[in-house]
């Protein structure tokens, strides 16, 4: 009879997964600003019914602008696109120049401005200062639709761009005694900073906002990535490549010393950069969804064993009101 085959220490189970520790920043993704404009959208659909018209992407995601689509939103890039009638027109969270609205009224269209309020803020100080006889230093990304309608909001040539400290260089005011500055609300902090010091070094009697114009959330998102970066080695940022505040966090992060990578979800992934790495950094630009962030968590965890560890250097408690005309009417009392 043969004996019984000898039992083996042998385990067929699979591999245990590699290790992977990810440091969440917060804050992240949507700021005051953005949730507005989407929620504008939102009600807009809700009230009037579908389509709704937006002038320009509403924020600069691909992911919320397709859910919209799904709704009923029709983005269009000029009003000429828009047919007659009486469907409303809504002007993106960047903010249009002063024609848009005037051609708009002029098309009799109802519209709804969805500029953000801290947007606003840099087109009233922009008017105020060239109403009071000073030129307009805008520092910021040529042919962003921000610095497109700010520009927009004052007379042509009453504005001028610079977006490096070398631009600063080249400036040649008609009176260095009559200047003001306001700034894209998007920039990166530590850039804006340079520019504005070579500004006052270059022109010292210049005006700048009471308040920096670089909006709450810019400035806590890449302060939340610089508290991070030093123990992370690659810093995974969730945003659009047409998102300037998404764009500026990769840079924060690389600056660092940090290898910023921008990806719009979980997909676009190069698994191989994290061969090898067992701590990573995650944050999501302003106009990026919590959902696409957990999506990017969520494949981490399907090939890692994870760990998650939030870092919170800010709580943020901002909310912006949706215009007039979408609030809801209180329901008259039952008689």
């Amino acid at each position: 009879m043969p004996s019984a085959p000898a039992s083996s220490n042998v385990s067929n189970a699979a591999p245990a997964p590699p290790q992977m520790h990810i440091l969440l920043a917060a804050p992240r993704g949507f700021c005051a600003g953005v949730d507005r404009a989407i929620k504008i959208v939102d009600l807009a659909l809700q009230k009037y019914g579908a389509p709704v018209y937006v002038r320009h992407e509403i924020v600069h995601n691909r992911h919320v602008v397709d859910e919209l689509k799904a709704k009923g939103a029709i983005f269009v890039e000029e009003l000429s696109e828009i047919p007659p009638g009486d469907r409303p027109v809504i002007f993106s969270a960047h903010g249009v120049p002063k024609a848009v609205p005037a051609d708009a009224a002029a098309r009799k269209m109802f519209f709804l401005d969805a500029t953000c309020p801290l947007v606003s803020k840099v087109h009233v100080e922009a008017e105020r200062q060239h109403a009071e006889g000073r030129a307009i230093i805008l520092v910021g990304h040529a042919g962003h639709p921000e610095v497109i309608g700010t520009m927009g909001q004052l007379p042509i040539g009453a504005v001028v761009l610079v977006e490096t400290v070398e631009d600063v260089a080249k400036l040649v005011p008609d009176d260095p005694q009559r200047l003001a500055y306001v700034t894209q609300t998007t920039l990166s902090v530590d850039d804006t900073a340079a520019i504005v010091a070579a500004l006052r070094d270059r022109f010292p009697a210049i005006l700048g906002p009471h308040k920096e114009d670089i909006c709450y959330a810019t400035t806590n998102r890449q302060d939340a990535v610089k508290a991070i970066v030093a123990r992370a080695e690659r810093m995974i940022v969730v945003g659009s490549p047409n998102s300037s505040n998404s764009l500026r966090l990769v840079e924060v992060a690389t600056r660092a010393g940090c290898q910023g990578v921008l990806v719009q979800r979980a997909s676009e992934i190069a698994w191989p950069m994290f061969e090898g790495v067992r701590t990573i950094g995650i944050t999501a630009g302003a106009s990026a969804p919590e959902e696409l962030v957990q999506e990017v968590v969520s494949a981490f965890r399907a090939r890692f064993d994870v760990t998650v560890e939030d870092v919170v250097t800010r709580t943020e408690r901002v909310a912006f009101n949706v215009p007039r005309e979408l609030r809801m009417p209180t329901p008259p009392a039952a008689s």
